[in-house]
Parts: C-alpha cells; structure tokens; sequence
C-alpha cells in the first residue's frame, strides 16, 4: 500500500444523489397567486436523469403516469387540516399558511406527483447527511428542507444564473466558503462538503437577522434585497410585512419552503410514497492523495462509470487531482475491501495513458476528458467491420487485446455491437501485419489465426432456454479465464454473481469452451 488512502473517514448512505438565489435572476414561471422559479422546475425533471433513478425506475417522461381520473384518489383537504399539520411539525422556524403557500402544496400533492416520489426516496438518504453537519453547527433541522426547493435534492442542478450543486451556491458565494471550483474539481456539486459551507452561510445570515425565515429569503435572494425590502417597509422585519418588497422569485420560495415542509411531514396523507429501490445504496468515503481518473476505478473493479460519476458529481472530467491536495472518493460499500486490496493496480492502471498530457483533451459535448486514440509511433491503427455472429470477445481474441480496450477505443458502453459497425483496433506496430487480413477473413481463418477452433459454437452451446426476457448474454470461457476476470469485462457484475447464475461453487475451476450466462446490467 502507497499509503493513497486513508480509511473509511464515514460512511455515506446516498444516491443516486444555485446559492439559488444568492445573487440570481428572477427568472419566474407564473402560477395563480405565487411565482416560481422555472429553474426549480428544471431542476425537477433533471432528477428523473440521474444514473440511480433511472436504474431502479423507468419514467415515460409524462405527469400523467401519476394522474387518475377520479379526483378522490388524491385527497383535498380544508384550510383548517393544513394549519393544524403545519402548527404540528417540530419546528423553530414559522410555517405560516396561507393561499399562496396552499397554492405550492397543490403543486407537490397534484401536479409534480412523480417527482415528490423521488425527492422522497432522494431524502431519506440525503436528511441524515444534513441533520448531522446542522447539529454540528447548532442549526434547525428544519432547513433541510431548503434544497428540495433549491435542487429537488439534485447533485447537478445547475441554475440559468450558473448557481450549482444541491445547495445552489454561486461562484462567487462557494469560493468565500471554502469550496475548491476549478477546471477539475467543483466541491458545490459534493453534498457533504456544500451542506457544511451552506450551514455556515446559514449560520453568518441568522446573526444579522436573528429570525429565520429572513435567513432563508436571504440566502435565495442574498442579504442586499432582503435589507432593501426592510428600508423600503420602512424597516419591518417580518417576512410578510416586506413580501412586495423583495425580488419576485423570492416571495415564491419562502412559501415553497413551507409547503416543502409539509409535504415531506404528510405525504402519506395525499397517497405518495417514496420510490421503492432495489439496488445498493450504501457508499463508503476514501480518501486519495494521488492522482485518479474514475474510469482506473470503473474498469479494475467493474463499476459503472455513470455510477461512479452520480456518487462524485464533484470531479468534473472525472479526474481526481489527489497530488495537489487530498481529496475524497465515494464507492459502493460493497466494493471498499476490493479498492483497498487492489489498490496499486488501481492507480497503474492505464495512468501513461489517462495522465499523459498529449492525450487528455476535453471533450465539450460530454464534458469528461477523453483519450481519442493511443500514441502515435508505437502503435499502429487499424480498422473492423462487425459481422453477423461477431462478439467483442471474438474480436478481442482475434486482435489479441482486451475487451475493455476495446469497448474504450470506441466508445462503447456496453457489450452490444451491431452488424455492419466499424471498430477501430489498436495493434503494436511490430505486429501489425499479422492482423492485416483479419478484416476480410473468414471465421475459420480468424479462430485458427487465434489459435481456437475453425467452427462456431452450435445453437444449443451459446443459448441457455430460460432467457426468454433477453435479459442475460453468454460468455464463453477462454484459456487462462477466471470468474473475477470475467467478471472485470461485464461493468456492474460481481465474480460472485457470475458463479451464482450459473450454480458453480465460489472458486470453481471454468474450463476453455465452457459458456457462462451473465445477468445484463446495461
């Protein structure tokens, strides 16, 4: 061990998973008797494009998955139900009701159903991190409902004023908290470290005002406009007194606030509930004190790389510059034993590539750095057409190189090709022309060019019956092949699950010819 990482410094329970205000446009989308800022709508369906939820849940994109025909489906209450919830919530802060906080209410409970449902799910995981940073720094609990308005609990909300990350913190605000934001690393997106430079923000606003519902105004529209409406009203110091006095966006977002509130206390009450999951959530923190690209971490442990970038939304080109400063690594809990035992493999893994200054370029249309092409002089280009029975392992196997690389060199996320799709091929010069005719071969020259068998596995060899769904492909076991390697090639599967689908015992020796069903991910 190169002493890279230190040990579990907590462990996080998260998903998937700008300051909105502090100095932003207002930027409104009217409702009757409130405004609200179109880029929490925005904000609202990004969610639904996060790598979690889009794994544990598939949404056709329409509100109306959650709208019926009856209205007594979705229950409608008096004004006096919602004043005596609201004065039953535990709070410091004043949930005063109103028209325009029921107006928010009925945004929620009607027609932002499917999202509340995910915010939900989002919360249980993301409350615990902010209650325990407020009880660090002596804060109400209740202002964890603050991004549910300023985020709907998105890690990469990113306001039309460029407020970024779940707390929506402006350049400018996140720098004065001690929040790193450069070219690699923008620390508004990382949900531990913007939660505890929010609670101080918090904490600095409550001691001008000493009332907290000013404190949330001001940390939507900044401090200047909140003093401006107070001189305006003639110095009041209510938060409805000076309602008309301050940015129109804000007299939305304290009555969001309260219905947010309450929504999150009484949802059961409208017939919502949380999205149920069914993948691993629990992620554990590293710590890395040398440089790492998150794709070294993807292809030796097998994570997905989307999933890997939903629980560090903080690495911008997905390269953690753990040279110049430590820096922290989230990773499925499952997988922590694994990064600590594989460590040094981990960190040399592909680095003259990923860490060669020729190479790293970015990429404006994805915004990850991204190598195009190996070094010239050292490697020669060359070029297949995917015919019909071809795999990533035959050509992978007829090229002699990995099918990693392969999938890397191309751009592929998943194992799928198609018929007639050009591939582009990296050999070493020296060999270059034994691999010339592989192109235009036939399947019999190209298995005896590799070394394997002319004729191609029967039907009944490479189809297991019990697929009827397509939900698994097959694998078929090559010389020198273990379970883990195997499991190295498909992102997302554990050697342990291939030996489970499979019935073989954990360790089992896998023979050459032998086919393996492996459970799709991708």
């Amino acid at each position: 061990m190169k002493g890279r990482i230190l040990l579990t410094l907590f462990t996080a329970v998260f998903t998937l998973p700008a300051v909105m205000g502090q100095e932003n446009e207002s930027d409104t989308l009217s409702m009757p008797g409130t405004q609200i800022s179109s880029g929490f709508e925005d904000n609202l369906d990004s969610l639904l494009n996060l790598y979690y939820i889009q794994q544990a849940i598939q949404f056709d994109g329409a509100d109306s998955i959650y709208l019926v025909e009856e209205d007594t489906l979705i229950p409608d209450y008096p004004d006096s139900v919602y004043i005596d919830r609201l004065s039953r919530i535990p709070s410091v802060i004043d949930l005063s009701y109103n028209r325009i906080v029921k107006n928010f209410i009925e945004l929620y409970t009607r027609q932002r159903r499917e999202r509340v449902s995910v915010m939900l799910t989002l919360s249980q995981y993301y409350f615990p991190l902010f209650e325990e940073v407020f009880d660090r720094y002596n804060l109400p609990y209740e202002l964890r409902y603050m991004p549910v308005i300023e985020s709907a609990l998105n890690p990469r909300a990113v306001s039309r004023a460029g407020a970024t990350g779940i707390w929506q913190f402006m350049y400018s605000t996140g720098r004065h908290y001690g929040l790193t934001i450069n070219s690699l690393v923008d620390e508004r997106r990382d949900p531990y470290k913007s939660t505890v430079a929010a609670a101080e923000f918090l904490q600095d606003l409550y001691g001008i005002y000493k009332d907290w519902v000013l404190v949330i105004a001001a940390y939507n529209c900044g401090p200047g406009n909140v003093n401006k409406a107070i001189r305006r009203s003639g110095g009041k110091r209510n938060y409805w007194d000076i309602y008309y006095y301050l940015p129109r966006e804000t007299r939305g977002y304290v009555p969001a606030f309260i219905a947010a509130s309450y929504v999150m206390n009484y949802y059961d009450q409208h017939n919502l509930s949380p999205v149920a999951v069914d993948f691993e959530l629990n992620s554990d923190t590293l710590m890395i004190h040398d440089k790492l690209h998150l794709k070294q971490v993807s292809e030796v442990l097998g994570i997905p790389i989307h999933q890997l970038r939903d629980l560090n939304p903080q690495y911008r080109h997905d390269i953690i510059p753990g040279d110049s400063k430590t820096y922290a690594l989230r990773i499925p809990k499952v997988q922590e034993m694994r990064f600590i035992e594989l460590e040094d493999s981990i960190f040399a893994y592909k680095d003259s590539i990923y860490f060669n200054p020729d190479n790293m370029i970015v990429n404006p249309t994805s915004r990850h750095y991204s190598i195009p092409e190996l070094p010239s002089g050292k490697y020669t280009k060359m070029y297949y057409t995917v015919k019909p029975g071809d795999n990533l392992g035959y050509i992978s196997m007829w090229y002699n190189v990995r099918i990693s690389d392969l999938r890397y060199w191309n751009n592929i996320r998943s194992n799928v090709i198609r018929t007639g799709q050009k591939l582009v091929v990296f050999v070493p010069n020296g060999r270059a022309t034994k691999y010339t005719n592989v192109n235009t071969a036939s399947f019999a020259e190209k298995q005896r060019l590799a070394g394997q068998p002319a004729s191609k596995p029967s039907v009944a060899a490479t189809t297991v019956p019990d697929n009827p769904t397509g939900e698994f492909t097959y694998y078929t076991v090559r010389s020198g092949d273990t379970l883990w390697e195997i499991a190295r090639k498909f992102p997302g599967v554990s050697d342990l699950e291939i030996a489970k689908t499979n019935e073989l015992k954990y360790g089992a020796t896998i023979k050459p010819g032998q086919v393996l069903k492996i459970r799709k991910k991708i």
